[in-house]
């Protein structure tokens, strides 16, 4: 919930029509007064009402019956005009609540104190569902002004003690509020309306900052990320200093009418020139080095940032908020670049978590960009290899755990709206998910091998795998496990050794399909370089590979488990 007290005026006519009336896109509806210093003031009621006018300058000669009397000692600016709005997850409060909300706000801010029978006049009005204007004449009984200075702070402070009183969303504020802030400027109300009349579900700002940050993605240098926007078909400017030095750009849609430039910073904080500047400096321009594949081939930059985002649960419980947010950075521009690597029905989806997750990441801990240079270079790298179905279900099954973790070290911090926006990006996610993975598994099925070799991988499970094995074998998952292991087996690698490895790197006490669990990790394990007979009989004597883990419990200490799925409907 939040307060915004408006800069003093004398019209408290205009105030009040304005109020009552229809608003400029007639967004008001049911107007009238919730609560007043007097309970049997004037109500005007609807603009279209009958005696509206009359009873409007009726409540207007109330209201101003002590600044008349005053007369020179009312002070300039006597009209004090306060919007309270309710956050958009909240529940739609009654007119009881909202006037007891607004009873509260006028004691805090010492309008019109309780039990101060010379307190300033003053009316509540509602013409929302979301929000209250009250609206005050600052002069006394005894004739002088209110002392209501700081009131804006007083009336924050008050709003804490509502929220919790009413069990409303808590909006973070003080030094708080920057991490509760999302680096997204929001639009203007003028912009709003105008995307409304377009019939466009996003405004111009919303729209461009959008195609800036996909560039932003994608790109490896300022002339790339320049060339990406002007492909994306936005105009673009640069402005140059004496020195020939580029100071800073701006951009606009091409559809827009004549054009409307925003800077980048007028876009979002991290968008402007030197914050690109220096997420781009960090950006490797070449293939994270890593083990071979197998067969030699070039390591799929898709599995390498399943690999690294996996890392990323482990990096914000244990690592600094500097590391935690580069972290945090890059996997938003990971999921910003998915879309355009994405089948058609999936777009809007991922559209949608990448819009959500940008407020959910967001915290006011500077990014150490030099971090998460891993994952950066393989998102680089994923712009020049198309993704199959299998490589895109195996990041989005990642992604789900990233933003798990993500809302819980938000809710930890008590960070209300990083959380609430976490949870709408992990809604799109498991719906992209649910929409990929089904025809990912089956195609995998396909390729399951001979009833023989099915039977040899079910006795190794029981053996690796006891206290999971008939659960495996039940889920519909199984057949794409077995095409899984085939494919492992036959790049050199031992079945009960990609096993053991892949139950060891993620805790499946409570996925609902641990059998999902094991592909994925085993379709990344199976594509590396397989250990000649030395190095498997160096894992044989090895007591990490002699039992597989049953819990969590058994990841080895360098490694923390992701958050675990409990709830996920996949």
């Amino acid at each position: 919930m939040i307060a915004n007290i408006v800069k003093p005026g004398n019209n408290t006519y205009g105030v009040l029509a304005y109020l009552f009336d229809k608003g400029r896109a007639n967004e008001h509806t049911d107007q009238h007064i919730v609560a007043s210093w007097d309970d049997f003031v004037p109500d005007p009621g609807p603009w279209d009402s009958p005696g509206h006018k009359q009873r409007l300058g009726q409540l207007t000669k109330a209201l101003d019956l002590r600044v008349k009397q005053a007369g020179d000692k009312a002070p300039e600016g006597h009209v004090w005009h306060c919007s309270i709005r309710a956050a958009p997850e909240d529940r739609i409060l009654t007119d009881a609540e909202w006037a007891a909300i607004a009873q509260r706000m006028v004691h805090a801010t010492r309008i019109a104190p309780e039990g101060d029978p010379d307190g300033c006049r003053w009316v509540a009005v509602r013409h929302a569902d979301d929000h209250i204007h009250i609206v005050a004449t600052k002069v006394r009984g005894d004739l002088r002004p209110p002392r209501n200075w700081n009131d804006y702070h007083h009336a924050m402070t008050e709003l804490a003690a509502v929220e919790a009183d009413f069990g409303l969303t808590r909006v973070l504020r003080g030094p708080e509020a920057v991490a509760g802030t999302p680096a997204a400027k929001r639009p203007t109300r003028a912009e709003q309306e105008k995307a409304k009349r377009q019939g466009r579900d996003m405004t111009a700002r919303e729209r461009l900052r959008h195609t800036v940050r996909t560039a932003l993605s994608h790109a490896t240098s300022l002339d790339e990320f320049f060339n990406l926007l002007a492909d994306a078909g936005l105009q673009v400017e640069t402005r140059t200093l004496p020195s020939g030095d580029l100071q800073g750009y701006k951009v606009a849609l091409p559809d827009d009418g004549p054009p409307i430039w925003y800077s980048g910073s007028s876009l979002a904080t991290d968008l402007s020139l030197p914050q690109i500047r220096r997420r781009l400096a960090a950006a490797e321009t070449h293939p994270v080095p890593s083990a071979s594949t197998a067969g030699g081939r070039r390591p799929s930059p898709w599995h390498q940032a399943t690999a690294s985002a996996e890392r990323i649960p482990h990096h914000l419980d244990h690592a600094d908020d500097h590391t935690a947010q580069a972290h945090l950075t890059v996997f938003s521009e990971v999921l910003y670049a998915l879309p355009a690597h994405a089948p058609l029905h999936l777009r809007d989806e991922l559209q949608r978590a990448a819009l959500a997750f940008e407020h959910a990441a967001h915290t006011r801990a500077r990014a150490d960009h030099q971090h998460a240079r891993a994952l950066r270079g393989a998102l680089k790298g994923m712009r020049y290899q198309p993704a199959d179905h299998t490589g895109l279900a195996m990041l989005l099954d990642v992604a789900i755990l990233v933003v798990l973790a993500t809302q819980r070290r938000s809710a930890l911090r008590h960070h209300d709206r990083q959380v609430a926006a976490a949870r709408q990006a992990l809604i799109h996610l498991q719906a992209a998910y649910d929409q990929i993975a089904p025809n990912t598994l089956a195609a995998l099925a396909r390729h399951r091998p001979t009833d023989g070799t099915v039977h040899r991988y079910a006795r190794t499970l029981h053996e690796v795998l006891p206290s999971y094995a008939e659960q495996i074998l039940a889920e519909t998952a199984w057949p794409a496990l077995t095409a899984a292991l085939a494919t492992a087996e036959a790049a050199g690698h031992d079945p009960a050794t990609v096993l053991k490895q892949a139950a060891r790197q993620r805790p499946m006490d409570d996925a609902k399909s641990a059998s999902e669990v094991l592909v994925w990790r085993i379709q990344r394990l199976g594509d590396r370089h397989a250990p000649g007979p030395g190095a498997r009989a160096a894992q044989a004597r090895s007591p990490r590979t002699q039992t597989a883990p049953q819990t969590g419990a058994d990841v080895p200490a360098a490694y923390t488990p992701p958050p675990s799925r409990t709830g996920r409907s996949r």
